[in-house]
């Protein structure tokens, strides 16, 4: 066995397989004169952390559950100009997530928000942050499950965990007794991380959806005054996606 086949079996039985992958070409590179013994070295440990870095993402970007890939680049700001393209990059720049603030997009069906809303999540993914989404009304319906199975507080923590949650369709109708509780609790937990909501009403509206307005104040307290609102107006994306559409635009 040359001493190149023991190194890629060490390598192997370490699971650095970044440094596998490129082992050949650098090398190759080393033979050239390109890389001196610690060039050489570092050069393998900055593919390997590449190599876990990528794969991280693809971790984090399963995990969170998006409906559906979105990148902020693939957004097309210029099919609808009556969205705020400098309010959404500026958060795109992630420093509401740093400072754990939230994010309210709000506004008529079909512009946008949910698109940028899983844009956002995927950067935080990029970023290394963990993310989650999911349509509000899925999120009540597994915290209500978590009382009839006795596994509530195990469900709330794994909703509370993640760097930034992404709340879909939040406030279509209005909540029961038993959901605002639920999300008094949610909204409490994560009071140091960051929430993403997307809604057809913006936030002033939201107060008569609940039953109590003590409840009502107590959580809209804690997700208005901490967020930056977005409203995003204009033209619906949809009809662009109908079979046989010619525009570029993504919903």
């Amino acid at each position: 066995m040359t001493r190149t086949h023991q190194l890629e079996t060490t390598l192997r039985s370490l699971k650095l397989s970044g440094m596998l992958d490129t082992l050949e070409s650098r090398l190759a590179q080393a033979h050239a004169g390109e890389l001196g013994h610690v060039e050489f070295l570092q050069s393998l440990c900055e593919d390997e952390l590449a190599r876990r870095d990528a794969a991280g993402i693809v971790r984090r970007v399963r995990a969170a559950r998006f409906e559906q890939l979105s990148a902020m680049e693939d957004f097309d700001f210029n099919a609808n100009p009556k969205i705020p393209a400098a309010r959404i990059r500026d958060l795109a720049t992630l420093r509401f997530l740093e400072a754990s603030e939230s994010v309210i997009l709000h506004g008529p069906v079909g512009v946008g928000k949910t698109m940028v809303a899983q844009a956002l999540g995927h950067q935080a993914c990029r970023r290394g942050y963990s993310a989650l989404f999911t349509k509000t009304s899925r999120l009540l319906a597994d915290l209500a499950g978590g009382h009839a199975d006795h596994t509530w507080e195990t469900r709330l923590k794994r909703w509370a965990r993640p760097a930034v949650l992404i709340c879909d369709d939040f406030a279509m109708r209005d909540f029961t007794v038993a959901q605002a509780d639920d999300l008094y609790e949610l909204v409490t937990e994560r009071s140091a991380r960051s929430t993403i909501f997307t809604a057809n009403r913006q936030a002033s509206d939201w107060y008569s959806l609940f039953p109590n307005p003590v409840v009502a104040e107590s959580i809209l307290d804690r997700i208005v005054n901490t967020a930056h609102h977005v409203h995003m107006d204009g033209k619906s994306y949809r009809p662009n996606k109908r079979p046989g559409a010619t525009t570029g635009s993504k919903q």
